[in-house]
């Protein structure tokens, strides 16, 4: 049976809402049951049981991996969360507000042990592969926020360096979704290895689209208010690619918004501030055309994806809810 990723979604929620916490103190797995329970697009173990649903027919099978690498995900919206001071997390408080900063820092390192033992929940054939491609992963997401974090005090960051971070921080666990998948689905190891590159390209346009519509989208399909990463001066592809490309007014105009510091109380006139901000930036990047700049790129970067899942040794109508949702994926109708 080849399953939608609506049936997928569905048989993810609900495997996520019966996940036994029944260990104590439960002070210190009620945050974890939290940060579970406050929904998302659950793109990573959709991804994993659609690669799966490609070679083999029962995706529920394998959905403790793909809780797992559920559960690992959130451990990082938290603890990105406290780095990043964030109040809302999907309109919710995020723990370190809800609780404190001692009990996210806990909760968090506990999740990361949960999602390593719901991940090595494979036949014991395949736990090398499985648990050494995690494991590899989770260093790479490591070095990649480590990468974005340096960002934040330098200027100079080239394009490259800023492809390398989303692929590091972003797209290596799309792409360790969809490998595993593959390997538990027995696939040969040149499909998984398709397989893999698929999810780090489709990551990549996918951490770009987001850069785009942090500047261009609509709040209410983006779920966030716009121009976060303009006010927090966040080096981003857009942002990297206006100040190289930028002429020397422009240049100079740019700069001066950049300087600007971004923690700045929430006031009356911060935020009318803020959103002087926003349109300057907007119209820099409109003048230099950036916008279509990132718009190609996301593409490219889209259609590489497409064109190695079409190399993938299965049908095209086994294909066919895989890319669908990779389609969706880019087409934000969730």
């Amino acid at each position: 049976m080849i399953y939608t990723s609506e049936q997928i979604l569905t048989i993810v929620n609900e495997a996520l809402d019966r996940l036994p916490y029944d260990r104590q103190p439960a002070s210190l797995y009620e945050p974890v049951k939290y940060v579970l329970s406050l929904g998302g697009k659950r793109i990573r173990p959709v991804l994993m049981l659609l690669t799966y649903n490609l070679f083999k027919e029962t995706p529920e099978d394998i959905i403790m991996p793909a809780l797992g690498l559920e559960t690992y995900h959130n451990y990082t919206l938290l603890h990105d969360d406290l780095m990043d001071k964030a109040d809302l997390r999907r309109g919710h408080q995020t723990v370190h507000k809800k609780w404190n900063a001692n009990t996210a820092i806990l909760s968090g390192d506990s999740m990361l042990v949960l999602a390593y033992q719901r991940m090595q929940q494979v036949p014991d054939a395949y736990l090398p592969r499985v648990m050494n491609l995690f494991s590899e992963t989770a260093l790479e997401i490591g070095e990649g926020q480590q990468y974005d974090m340096d960002f934040e005090t330098r200027l100079d960051v080239t394009e490259d360096e800023y492809i390398e971070m989303i692929r590091l921080k972003t797209s290596v666990l799309l792409a360790c979704a969809m490998k595993i998948g593959a390997i538990l689905g027995d696939a040969s190891e040149s499909d998984a290895q398709l397989l893999y590159s698929v999810g780090e390209k489709l990551g990549l346009a996918f951490q770009l689209q987001d850069d785009l519509l942090d500047v261009y989208g609509d709040p209410k399909v983006f779920g966030k208010a716009i121009g976060g990463d303009i006010t927090s001066n966040k080096k981003t592809y857009m942002l990297i690619n206006a100040i190289n490309r930028a002429n020397p007014e422009q240049h100079k105009e740019l700069m001066s918004w950049i300087s600007t510091t971004p923690d700045t109380p929430i006031t009356a006139s911060a935020a009318s501030t803020r959103q002087v901000k926003i349109a300057a930036v907007t119209r820099l990047y409109d003048e230099i055309g950036i916008r279509s700049l990132c718009e190609a790129k996301i593409n490219s970067y889209f259609n590489q994806a497409d064109n190695l899942l079409s190399n993938v040794s299965v049908s095209e109508g086994c294909k066919e809810q895989l890319r669908r949702y990779m389609h969706d994926m880019m087409h934000r109708k969730w």
